[in-house]
């Protein structure tokens, strides 16, 4: 089923853990205190939270760069270095979140107050205190914190139009769309029969931004018997108000008010409830010289329309979308309408929602691999071993040593021996070489 996308790439970096410490008790009368090096603070996460007052991905495509907060270093006298809280990040409902490296799909947000842990914050490395054992009492190890979890990542969402225009060809629909939805995502082409409905991000002058599309030309070929497409349903249904756009300078020759009572007796007949939606009248074409005259004349109209059926008051918004008057004014009160109306459903539209399917990631067999460049250099590398890598502390060399037994641990020495390294051989991890010893 063809949808519009709003789609946007982000990067997210979950903040590192603190380092641990190295440090002895300094004290009067005791002889080498023991070991007094206190562990980092864990770094924070980063986790997306659904908020259902956004209806765009707007605010990411202004800030693509996402970090956690950092853990405190582990202190001398056993002090802990403090854990950095997590970093809530809001996205729309509707939201399908993709790592673009793996192409897996990490969730699928749907619920007011649904959280996903998109980068998780790194543990803090261990002090010295923790390494002291009756044989080595007074170690000089410590942990580096662990690195936070890095991701790009692509949001998606499946976009449908909170606001609906309406009115006749050539009254300014599209010159209004094109000139508040300046932000205009990629949107995937949609072939509805022949017409493609114009669909734009609007973003008001308060900050809040929701999605308008151009209903019209739809309305009217599904009136010569064009179907509406169930995917176009969709926009009507999720549309909750209704711009009614007025060409009151009468310019091609038809009465502003008889245009208004048509088109809304053409919104009834499709019995989408679509007159229950609340409508904001567009008095567009302000500019022009017998707009003035004509809008008294349609207040009057309306007015006695109003005593026969309509109880509640219609918004008339005079604008000119030629020279932008009046423009904001419309967009900030048609939020604000946006805000108190809820959404209306038709169930069997309902079941149309697709499945998704959550993957699994695979692991790493062994956490590492070995590869040999041109210059005879042997090169491990993988995710576990980095992280040992940057987790090592290599101006102590005990904590040299302890690197050396966790990759004699995970099997490396004895596989570089089977691929015939021998003595004095080069081995490069990340950026650092070292020298391979029996």
């Amino acid at each position: 089923m063809s949808m519009f996308l709003d789609q946007v790439t982000i990067s997210v970096k979950a903040g590192n853990g603190g380092n641990g410490m190295v440090a002895f008790r300094r004290e009067k009368y005791v002889p080498d205190g023991g070991p007094a090096g206190g562990d980092g603070g864990k770094g924070g996460s980063l986790i997306f939270i659904v908020d259902e007052g956004l209806r765009t991905l707007m605010d990411f495509r202004f800030n693509r760069h996402y970090k956690g907060e950092d853990g405190e270093h582990g202190m001398s006298k056993s002090m802990h270095g403090r854990g950095a809280g997590d970093t809530f990040i809001k996205v729309p409902p509707g939201t399908v979140v993709r790592d673009v490296d793996t192409g897996i799909v990490l969730g699928d947000l749907i619920h007011e107050g649904q959280r996903l842990t998109v980068a998780k914050g790194g543990r803090g490395g261990r002090g010295n205190i923790r390494f002291a054992t009756p044989r080595n009492p007074a170690p000089e190890v410590a942990e580096n914190g662990e690195p936070g979890e890095e991701r790009n990542l692509e949001l998606e969402l499946k976009v449908l139009a909170d606001v609906g225009l309406v009115g006749f060809p050539s009254v300014g629909k599209s010159t209004l769309l094109s000139i508040v939805s300046a932000a205009r995502p990629k949107i995937g082409a949609y072939h509805f029969t022949t017409l493609v409905p114009n669909l734009g991000m609007v973003q008001t002058t308060q900050g809040k931004s929701f999605v308008m599309a151009d209903l019209p030309g739809l309305i009217e070929g599904a009136s010569q018997g064009v179907g509406l497409g169930i995917q176009f349903l969709r926009h009507i249904e999720r549309t909750r108000v209704i711009l009614h756009v007025i060409d009151m300078s009468g310019s091609e020759g038809r009465d502003p008010y008889e245009d208004y009572v048509t088109i809304n007796k053409e919104l009834e007949s499709y019995d989408l409830r679509l007159l229950e939606r609340p409508q904001l009248i567009v008095a567009n074409k302000m500019d022009m010289p017998e707009a003035e005259e004509n809008l008294k004349a349609f207040k009057k109209k309306l007015q006695s329309l109003k005593e026969d059926e309509y109880e509640d008051d219609i918004q008339i918004f005079p604008i000119s979308a030629i020279s932008h008057k009046g423009i904001n004014n419309l967009l900030n009160a048609t939020a604000d309408v946006l805000e108190t109306t809820s959404e209306f459903h038709l169930e069997e539209l309902e079941q149309e929602q697709e499945e998704v399917v959550l993957y699994k990631h695979t692991a790493e067999d062994k956490g590492y691999k070995i590869t040999r460049d041109p210059d005879a250099t042997w090169v491990i590398s993988g995710d576990k071993l980095e992280k040992l890598f940057k987790m090592t502390n290599f101006d102590h060399d005990e904590s040299i040593r302890r690197f050396a037994r966790q990759l004699r641990a995970m099997g490396i020495d004895e596989e570089l021996r089977e691929r015939g390294a021998v003595d004095g051989d080069t081995v490069r991890i990340m950026k650092y070489e070292f020298e391979f010893v029996e």
